[in-house]
């Protein structure tokens, strides 16, 4: 009697061979035989849609793909209270074996209600246990967010908590209950991302250089970044390793997944980020600080930018021609990305949010000499991600009452002496920048250093590009051939950027902006887009980037402080939207909210969704490592080879194309409008964007498109261009001689009241000088108390407050100061002054400021 269908089989483990489904079928019907290719295992089976059956003695879900044209079908037992119990089933069935499957699986079900009611659901998160009884989280609702080589990203929109037992016995209700509410803290409708047939926990280097990298794990994703593990690992710990993918276990990230569309002259390039948080020493702000003793930081995310053209769907071309063989795909040139990483500072240091205070003090908890939790941590990020590794710290250099200043010693010494123990050609190489002096003292221009820093970290570590260098270059060049000076062969990113500030968010995000957009332009130029990689600023295609970096900062900010970014791109440009003062206000008072009062209950939520124990065993300890040679010397070599990753790249497009029919859906009528590639956000979807905009390129700055504008609209626009705001450098001798231009163009007339004389002048409007000065002095006061230091006066306010002092003092500044004032009070003493005494007093007046 097959294990299925019976009704009564004890459950034996948590999976079982493929003979048991196979056994049943054929002594009941012939028809039913596995497919010829069931023993193929697919790594990445494109199963997409499940149906839950559910009765009192068992769950049955049966996993399909888009063109309903495979199925498999898995077994999870109700009757234990202890363990989950699993039966999965390897084989692919036919729409037709599956169908006759489940009429024997109702007839032999019919003592326990038959197969029960199907719903449909779009996988399952995992279980979870508490006090009693396992619970199954499914996912009931999800969204397309993205698209990468055909395969869908999903965002998780909804989920629901089943039962498994049929007769849950729950003796401590109350407690139950409890832990349920601060398990649903965690709320999974939002930032939870997943696809079914691309691994997203990955880098797209990693997924398409090092398919196998899994064959020797038990687990064929990341677990890093997978915030489910606990829940996927926990109840099929007794289960036989595989390296192969359940399909209906679906890993989670969290973090932040967008992705937008580059219009360029009709091609049409894509341009996606994923963030992905660590699960390691996870929680919110001032719980998580510094680092572990795992070497794992807080506040950990992986950012990956994704630029392709999207001339194919999958990740390869077609065969060269009809004799190159059915399986001689080619690699698709037109897929690049680049990886940068944020963390804490990885020293011991806390903040103590028992005193109420807006800015908590920073101690430094633990001085370890020899810095090993460090060690543990940089020796990982050299395993990861490989060399050179560079370090940028944008912590504060001077305060008044050293805070930050603490960790920046702290730092330094860390990686100088950490430093001189690798070898010269592997040292990290580490930069610390007073971020937020240089924005207030305008000593410098922060998005122009930040750009030469980018500039050198990606000519040190590199990009990947799974092409060689197009022929577009050879064009430009004047070589309308092929030379030995073009690149033939793919690049490849070894090494990361590490980007950190105290929170890692509003300065780190703003850096790594400008990283990303730096980036960008050399991914284009590498994909033949364009001629240079340097992309202006305020252009299309910068002001997309610039939106998808800003919910980009904003979502991991929300994640770690429960409020959104405070200072934004626009702030280091010096150029804030109006009401960017009032936000900053709302969201640092939302933020010191969040942080004193909710932040308790938020990580003892995230402890409980990740299975962190409330204390932590220390039965086992790292291992520690020595004092000098700290780090591994097969960490410190090429990870990323390009002959071997060449050869890695080709086998990966041999492999089938699992996306074919969750991306084309041939037995599915989809409208283009509904089509994700064509509804995706873009370019000309910008805020007063049209369909001619289309004939303009996405690269140049708004301010070379030829505008026609009504007269009247001409003047005024030259009217307000000629007073630049004071932020970008104001001076009177430039407005003066801006006016004699304007001056100049007015025609002259003889008769300065008549109207063609009116008409002229209100098309050139004139205003004084000190005018102007006032008024941008009245404009610019909200960003003069932005960029104003706490400790520090404003230059004007504190001359003024000098004079007075001065004044009240007695003390003669002009010579002929004191003779003004005599007169003046001999004026009073006359009754009628007259015109000389007005001018005195006016005089007067005006010497007292």
């Amino acid at each position: 009697m097959d294990g299925l269908a019976s009704q009564s089989d004890p459950p034996s483990s948590s999976t079982f061979p493929t003979a048991g489904f196979q056994g049943r079928a054929e002594s009941s019907d012939k028809s039913i035989q596995p497919p010829a290719n069931c023993n193929l295992l697919h790594k990445f089976s494109a199963f997409n849609k499940f149906i839950l059956y559910e009765n009192k003695l068992r769950f049955y879900i049966v996993a399909s793909n888009a063109s309903d044209s495979r199925h498999r079908i898995v077994k999870i037992d109700r009757t234990s209270q202890t363990d989950v119990v699993v039966v999965e089933d390897d084989t692919d069935y036919s729409g037709k074996q599956m169908s006759n499957m489940l009429k024997m699986l109702e007839d032999g079900n019919k003592g326990s209600g038959g197969l029960g009611k199907a719903r449909v659901i779009f996988g399952i998160a995992g279980f979870v246990k508490f006090t009693a009884g396992w619970y199954m989280i499914v996912i009931s609702k999800r969204s397309v967010v993205a698209l990468l080589g055909g395969h869908y990203l999903y965002h998780c929109e909804n989920t629901e908590m089943i039962p498994v037992p049929s007769n849950h016995k729950i003796e401590r209700p109350a407690e139950e209950q409890r832990l349920v509410n601060m398990f649903k803290q965690v709320d999974m409708s939002k930032n939870f991302y997943f696809s079914y047939s691309y691994d997203i926990t990955s880098t797209l280097q990693n997924n398409l250089t090092k398919p196998e990298r899994f064959n020797s794990t038990r687990w064929p994703f990341n677990d890093r970044y997978v915030w489910n593990f606990h829940m996927i690992a926990a109840p099929l710990k007794d289960s036989p390793a595989t390296s192969v993918r359940r399909p209906w276990l679906l890993p989670l990230i969290h973090g932040h997944v967008d992705q937008a569309k580059l219009t360029v002259l009709g091609r049409v390039v894509f341009v996606t980020l994923i963030a992905r948080r660590s699960r390691h020493y996870a929680g919110a702000r001032y719980l998580t600080r510094g680092v572990n003793e795992e070497g794992n930081v807080a506040n950990e995310v992986e950012t990956e930018q994704i630029v392709s053209e999207a001339l194919t769907t999958p990740f390869y071309f077609p065969p060269a021609g009809p004799l190159a063989g059915e399986y001689q795909r080619r690699p698709s040139p037109q897929y690049t990305s680049y990886v940068q990483y944020r963390g804490s500072i990885p020293i011991y240091w806390t903040q103590e949010t028992t005193s109420m205070t807006p800015r908590p003090p920073i101690e430094i908890s633990v001085v370890d000499p020899f810095y090993v939790a460090a060690s543990r941590h940089f020796d990982d990020l050299f395993a990861r991600y490989g060399a050179p590794i560079t370090v940028l710290n944008l912590i504060k250099r001077r305060e008044p009452q050293p805070r930050e200043s603490k960790l920046l010693d702290e730092y330094t010494q860390c990686v100088k002496y950490l430093n001189q123990f690798l070898p010269d050609e592997y040292k990290m190489v580490y930069r610390a920048w007073d971020m937020s002096r240089a924005y207030k003292e305008k000593t410098q221009d922060v998005i122009s250093y930040l750009e030469d820093i980018a500039e050198v970290s990606i000519q040190m570590t590199g990009f990947f590009h799974s092409g060689v260098e197009p022929l577009a270059h050879c064009l430009h060049n004047g070589n309308f051939e092929e030379n030995e000076h073009c690149r033939r062969s793919i690049l490849l990113q070894n090494g990361v950027c590490r980007t950190n500030c105290v929170d890692c968010l509003d300065r780190t995000n703003a850096a790594q902006f400008v990283f990303g957009k730096r980036a960008l332009g050399h991914q284009l130029h590498a994909l033949g887009v364009v001629a240079s990689p340097n992309l202006p600023f305020d252009s299309d295609a910068v002001n997309m980037l610039t939106e998808m970096y800003h919910d980009h900062g904003d979502t991991i900010a929300l994640q770690y402080t429960g409020s959104a970014l405070v200072n934004r791109v626009e702030t280091y440009r010096r150029m804030p939207h109006w009401n960017s003062h009032s936000r900053d206000i709302i969201e640092n008072i939302r933020r010191f909210y969040a942080n004193s009062l909710l932040d308790a209950d938020k990580q003892a939520a995230i402890n409980l969704f990740l299975g962190v124990a409330a204390e932590r065993s220390l039965v086992l300890p790292p291992k520690r490592g020595q004092y000098q040679k700290w780090f591994q010397e097969r960490h410190l070599q090429v990870l990323y080879d390009v002959i071997e990753c060449s050869s890695a790249l080709c086998d990966f497009v041999n492999v089938g194309g699992e996306f074919w029919a969750e991306y084309y859906r041939p037995l599915l009528f989809t409208s283009l409008g509904k089509h994700f590639a064509y509804s995706m956000n873009s370019t000309l979807k910008l805020p007063g964007k049209t369909l001619k905009d289309i004939a303009y390129s996405p690269f140049l700055p708004h301010s070379t498109h030829p505008t026609h504008h009504p007269r009247l609209m001409a003047g005024v626009r030259r009217w307000i261009g000629t007073y630049p705001s004071s932020q970008h450098g104001f001076s009177k001798k430039a407005l003066s001689s801006k006016q004699e231009v304007l001056k100049s163009d007015l025609p002259s007339t003889d008769d300065p009241r008549s109207s063609a004389a009116l008409a002229k002048r209100l098309l050139h409007p004139d205003v004084p000088v000190e005018e102007q000065t006032e008024y941008l002095k009245y404009v610019d006061q909200c960003f003069a108390l932005l960029e104003a230091c706490n400790d520090e006066a404003e230059p004007e306010d504190k001359e003024i407050y000098e004079r007075f002092v001065r004044k009240s003092k007695g003390v003669v500044e002009e010579g002929n100061s004191l003779d003004i004032y005599v007169t003046y009070v001999r004026t009073m003493e006359v009754e009628d002054a007259g015109t000389y005494g007005e001018d005195l007093v006016a005089t007067y007046e005006q010497w007292l400021g």
